[in-house]
């Protein structure tokens, strides 16, 4: 197994990696981070409310979820998962590409979803083989992987906010695909370097063994906690422009910008996160995380009128929400036992599908009042704070073999 393999090589051999699939992180979703800005730009002109903007990135989150279980499959029965990371830029980057010509409002919607089909295939893949290089470090792995996807939460925005108003939206979704162009050539020599995995051969037992372990209480109970605390997150990420513009006035500069700050914080808090889960273990952390999320999103509801306030409530409850996401991903690989590919697109299916209604209902509640977005987040992280109290988390499963014996257990 690559497990195997990199920890024969060692931490410092196998570093770079983490450093590279960051930047490739970063690549891939810079297009799609820049969606909650183009989103309210694209729609402007249709006269659409709250809800609807809420709905649109509902339908572009949700059609990509298609792509992450069977790319999380995929990845734990191909060697060479290298050639298949290459893919997912080049897919990302016609697909962005194409979408910037598209000649109406649904046809960007149709086009976007297919783009983020590449994006989509790319985190199950990339994290699947990251758990497998630091099997002993797996959130701190995942966390350092994540720092490249929130950066690009932080750029992005900042970029389309600048851009929409000198070339328009369609020129900057076009320069929005360079990044994952880039990459695509730099990871013609990265992808060659990977170590390669043990070959598995697919089965229909295989997958309904995968889906009757998830169906135990603990494994329910995990699809709970991770569908909940992203329909929090995606609520509040997906009403936070239109709070600023529609309450404050601001304009899509000043959108960006404000937005942009809230995510960098949770982008250089998730490694730390992910280490301290690696050592305390990941229910307290998850629990903690989404507890305190929950308070800061009704203070932000309550007490939306107030622009200090909101900022500052809404910066550290999207901190830690956006800090506390490689835990939980840790969390479904503990939980995985060695198909740690599959758990992972499972994971990401339910953040990105189950998880993408977050920004619906948030929309609908901002309907009824604008602040009422950040407390139906409040109301998702509450109930992913009970879910995770009941929850027994499995401990992290590193063969002793290949465990650093001065590392403790999860």
């Amino acid at each position: 197994m690559i497990a195997i393999e990199a920890t024969k090589l060692g931490h410092r051999a196998t570093r770079p990696f983490l450093y590279w699939f960051a930047a490739g992180h970063f690549a891939n979703d810079f297009g799609p981070a820049g969606l909650w800005i183009l989103a309210p730009a694209i729609a402007a002109s249709m006269n659409l409310s709250p809800a609807e903007i809420g709905l649109l990135i509902t339908i572009l989150q949700a059609g990509a979820a298609m792509a992450y279980l069977p790319a999380g499959l995929l990845g734990d029965h191909v060697s060479n998962n290298g050639r298949l990371l290459l893919f997912t830029f080049v897919w990302v980057a016609i697909g962005y590409s194409v979408s910037s010509l598209a000649p109406n409002f649904w046809t960007v919607v149709l086009l976007l979803t297919l783009a983020g089909l590449g994006d989509a295939a790319w985190h199950p893949l990339a994290t699947g083989v990251l758990v497998r290089l630091r099997p002993d470090r797996r959130a701190e792995a995942l966390g350092i992987h994540a720092v490249g996807g929130s950066l690009a939460e932080v750029f992005s925005p900042l970029a389309m906010g600048f851009l929409i108003g000198i070339v328009g939206w369609r020129d900057s979704m076009l320069i929005a695909a360079l990044p994952a162009a880039v990459m695509a050539l730099a990871f013609v020599w990265v992808s060659q370097r990977l170590p390669r995995m043990d070959q598995r051969r697919f089965s229909h037992t295989d997958f309904k063994a995968v889906v009757l372990h998830w169906c135990k209480p603990t494994g329910l109970k995990l699809v709970a906690i991770i569908s909940s605390y992203n329909m929090a997150l995606m609520a509040i990420l997906a009403m936070i422009p239109v709070y600023f513009q529609q309450r404050h006035g601001f304009s899509i500069w000043q959108t960006g910008v404000a937005f942009s700050s809230m995510i960098l914080l949770g982008a250089l808090v998730q490694p730390f996160l992910g280490r301290l889960s690696d050592r305390l273990g990941r229910r307290r952390v998850i629990l903690f995380g989404n507890a305190f999320a929950a308070a800061l999103a009704v203070s932000a509801g309550v007490l939306g009128v107030n622009l200090v306030i909101t900022i500052a409530s809404l910066s550290i409850a999207t901190m830690t929400l956006t800090g506390i996401r490689s835990v939980l991903l840790a969390a479904a690989v503990d939980y995985s036992a060695d198909r740690e590919g599959t758990a992972l697109g499972l994971a990401f299916s339910l953040l990105f599908g189950i998880g993408a209604l977050g920004a619906w209902f948030g929309g609908l509640s901002a309907n009824v009042m604008l602040e009422g977005g950040f407390l139906a987040a409040a109301g998702f992280s509450l109930i992913a704070t009970v879910v995770c109290a009941l929850t027994k988390f499995e401990t992290n499963s590193v063969p002793e073999s290949i465990r650093e014996p001065d590392k403790p257990r999860n």
